[in-house]
């Protein structure tokens, strides 16, 4: 798909034939959306497509929203969730050179707002501030176009987080025709109702496996049951499409978090392209946590690529 050689997948949705009333119930939304994958109806130009169904679905989630693990269950028509997200608001978009090699140039999207309160952040000034401004769907749609004719490879959700996002994605797409894969760049927190949503619609997932047990998840980004969470997402991202995981190797992190990482990816998604970074430095906090207040030696980062190279992974740095 990243090479251009087939159809994005989300074009695909928007083909798939579905039959769905506003009047239905979630769980028949559900069972509508889930049959429309597994036995898909193709047309040129359905009524309602698989594409409008995760939309409808989408909606009602953000009424109550459960698109991350922290389920806030917060009506965010009304008031921000836990992610501090109400309105969409983007924060930046541009033609990114800096992302790796086989996605550049990348036209990225980066939204304010994140589902995690990471204490080293550098994007703290969007990910824990909401700033930037809400663009229609219709005029982003028309925005891909004109950056794909420019040169992007691809569209890049991102962040903070494009998790409380979803339904304005769905819905700029849903204004799209270009070929253009759809690449999800997330800490992977999400739900499994959003994982179901992303199914069919993301062509690679670029996913961030920051951690490697609950403690330090829950001491450095604030969050419970991150390793039950984050390994479940990155098995069900294998199954449905290409991932390419990113680690960040931290300081003093190796054992705890490094090395089970890798012997993780190893097992579970083996054939998953992993980018090993060495770009870590004490951002926003971080100085106030000794473990992580000093830049990473290059020491550590050749010891994590040396793991690597033990359990055979296909990784880049």
């Amino acid at each position: 798909m990243l090479d251009g050689e087939e159809e994005a997948r989300y074009l695909t949705a928007k083909s798939i034939e579905v039959e769905f009333s506003k009047s239905d119930d979630i769980q028949t939304l559900w069972k509508i959306h889930d049959k429309s994958l597994q036995e898909p109806r193709i047309l040129n130009s359905p009524e309602k497509s698989l594409l409008d169904l995760k939309i409808e679905i989408a909606d009602r989630i953000f009424r109550r929203c459960e698109f991350c693990e922290r389920r806030c269950k917060v009506d965010r028509t009304v008031q921000k969730g836990a992610c501090g997200v109400k309105d969409v608001s983007i924060a930046s978009e541009f033609l990114h050179i800096g992302e790796e090699y086989m996605l550049i140039p990348s036209y990225t999207i980066f939204f304010s707002g994140c589902t995690f309160h990471c204490v080293f952040c550098q994007n703290w000034d969007i990910s824990q501030d909401i700033c930037g401004v809400y663009i229609e769907p219709q005029r982003l749609a028309e925005m891909i176009k004109a950056r794909r004719v420019q040169g992007a490879l691809n569209v890049n959700w991102v962040g903070g987080d494009p998790t409380p996002n979803i339904p304005y994605i769905l819905k700029v797409l849903k204004f799209c025709d270009e070929n253009i894969p759809q690449i999800w760049n997330s800490n992977m927190y999400c739900s499994l109702e959003t994982m179901k949503l992303l199914d069919g619609i993301i062509d690679l997932y670029l996913t961030d496996f920051k951690y490697g047990n609950n403690g330090c998840a829950e001491r450095l980004s604030l969050v419970k049951n991150y390793m039950e969470i984050v390994e479940r997402n990155h098995r069900i991202a294998y199954s449905q499409t290409d991932t390419l995981i990113r680690h960040l190797v931290m300081p003093n992190h190796i054992r705890c978090c490094t090395e089970p990482i890798l012997r993780w990816i190893s097992k579970n998604t083996p054939q998953a392209l992993v980018n090993i970074m060495a770009q870590y430095r004490p951002e926003y906090k971080a100085y106030e946590y000794d473990d992580i207040s000093r830049p990473l030696k290059m020491s550590e980062h050749g010891e994590a690529l040396e793991i690597a190279k033990e359990l055979g992974l296909n990784f880049i740095y």
